[in-house]
C-alpha cells in the first residue's frame, strides 16, 4: 500500500476564485499569478483551470516554459525580468512579457537584436525598496524604451509594501507616488496585489494581479479565506499509522517535550517536515481526525506527527486533515508562526498532488 500522505487541489475553486476577482475587479484585466510552481498546486495544472485570466504572472523563463509547454497560449509575465541576454531568443520566440526593473536590462536590450518585437512591463519602486527604478529615474527609462525600434508596448506596475495592513497608510502613499510618476506617461497601469484588489477599489487602475486569494488564502493577517467568498484550493491530508495508549508522564517525540498529562491515546500520522509539514509546528497545532478537530503534540518529525486523541474514537487508518475545508490553512500557518505562502509552497515532490472538481 502507498504511504498515505496526499495534496488534492480543488480545480473549481481556483476559478471560482478567480470569478471572485473579477467580481471585485470588474473594469480591470487579470494578471494570474502563479509563480513557485502556482504557490505549490503545480504550475501547468493551474495554468489550464485560470485559463480564462488575461495573463499570467511567473518569476523566470524557465516557470514560462513550463506553461507553455502545457499548451497555454495566454500572455505570459517574467516579473523578475531576464537575468542575461542569452534569454532574449526564447523570451521572443515564446512571445513572453518581461518586467524590466534595473538600467542594465534596458542596456542589454538597447545592444540585442531581438528576432521579435517585444512587450515589457517597466517597474517603479514607490516604496518597496525591493525591485523597480527609482521614481527620479523612471522617466529616462521610459523614454529609452519608447525609443527602442524593438520593443512595441510598454505598461508600467509597481508593488505594494504593506496592503496586507488595511490600517497602514503607506498603500494610499506608494498609489500617489505611482501615479505621479506616470502622468505623463501614455501606458496601462498595475499596482494591486489581493490585498489592495480586495480592500482598495481606487488601487485596480487598469491591470491587477491577483496571487495568492487565487488559491482560497486570505492574503490579510488574522483573516479567513471565507470572509472574501474565497474557496480554499489545496487540501493536506494523511492517515493514522498508529495509536498508542500512553501512561501519565510518558514524553513524546524527538527531545521529549511533551509530556502526557495523563493516561491517553497518541496518534501517530504519516506526515512531517520531509512532506513540507512545518517543522517549527508547535504542540496545539490543529488537525482534524475524522473531521475532528484535535491537536499535535511533541516535534514534527521528518515523516511523522503525533496527535492527541483525548475524546476522539480514532484508528489506525482513519483519516488526518493538515489543512483544507474546515480547517484553514490561515489558522495553521498562525499557530506554526509561519505564513500560509510559506505552507503551500513547501509541500514536497514526495507528496502525490491530486486534482479534481469537488
Amino acid at each position: 500500500m502507498a504511504r498515505p500522505a496526499r495534496a488534492r487541489v480543488d480545480l473549481g475553486a481556483l476559478r471560482h476564485n478567480l470569478n471572485i476577482a473579477r467580481q471585485r475587479a470588474p473594469h480591470s484585466q487579470h494578471m494570474a499569478i502563479i509563480k513557485a510552481n502556482g504557490y505549490g498546486h503545480g504550475i501547468e495544472q493551474v495554468a489550464r483551470a485560470l485559463v480564462g485570466a488575461d495573463a499570467f504572472g511567473v518569476a523566470c523563463l524557465e516557470e514560462a516554459l513550463a506553461v507553455r509547454a502545457a499548451g497555454i497560449d495566454r500572455p505570459i509575465v517574467l516579473l523578475e525580468g531576464f537575468f542575461e541576454a542569452a534569454e532574449l531568443p526564447d523570451i521572443c520566440e515564446q512571445q513572453l512579457i518581461p518586467v524590466l526593473h534595473h538600467a542594465e536590462q534596458i542596456n542589454m536590450l538597447e545592444r540585442a537584436r531581438l528576432p521579435a518585437p517585444l512587450h515589457v512591463w517597466l517597474k517603479i519602486d514607490t516604496g518597496m525598496h525591493r525591485l523597480g527604478f527609482p521614481p527620479e529615474e523612471a522617466g529616462e527609462a521610459w523614454r529609452r524604451l519608447r525609443e527602442m525600434p524593438g520593443i512595441c508596448r510598454v505598461r508600467v506596475m509597481s508593488h505594494f509594501a504593506e496592503a496586507d495592513d488595511p490600517e497602514s497608510g503607506r498603500t494610499a502613499e506608494q498609489l500617489r507616488a505611482f501615479l505621479d510618476v506616470t502622468a505623463d506617461m501614455d501606458a496601462e497601469l498595475s499596482i494591486a496585489n489581493s490585498a489592495a484588489l480586495l480592500s482598495r477599489r481606487e488601487t485596480h487602475l487598469d491591470w491587477v494581479r491577483p496571487g495568492l486569494m487565487l488559491y482560497g488564502i486570505s492574503p490579510f493577517e488574522g483573516a479567513r479565506a471565507p470572509e472574501a467568498g474565497l474557496m480554499p484550493a489545496m487540501t493536506l491530508r494523511t492517515e493514522l499509522i498508529a495509536v498508542k495508549q500512553l501512561k501519565a508522564g510518558d514524553r513524546v517525540g524527538y527531545g521529549g517535550t511533551w509530556v502526557c498529562p495523563e493516561d491517553m491515546p497518541v496518534g501517530v500520522a504519516a506526515i512531517g517536515y520531509g512532506d513540507g509539514y512545518p517543522r517549527h509546528a508547535q504542540t496545539g497545532t490543529p488537525v482534524l481526525v475524522n473531521g475532528e478537530r484535535a491537536a499535535l503534540v511533541g516535534r514534527v518529525s521528518m515523516d511523522m506527527v503525533c496527535i492527541d486523541l483525548r475524546g476522539i474514537q480514532a484508528g489506525v487508518g482513519n483519516e488526518v486533515v493538515l489543512w483544507g475545508p474546515g480547517l484553514p490553512v490561515e489558522e495553521v500557518a498562525q499557530a506554526a508562526g509561519t505564513i500560509p505562502y510559506e505552507l503551500v509552497c513547501a509541500v514536497s515532490s514526495r507528496v502525490p498532488m491530486e486534482y479534481g472538481e469537488e
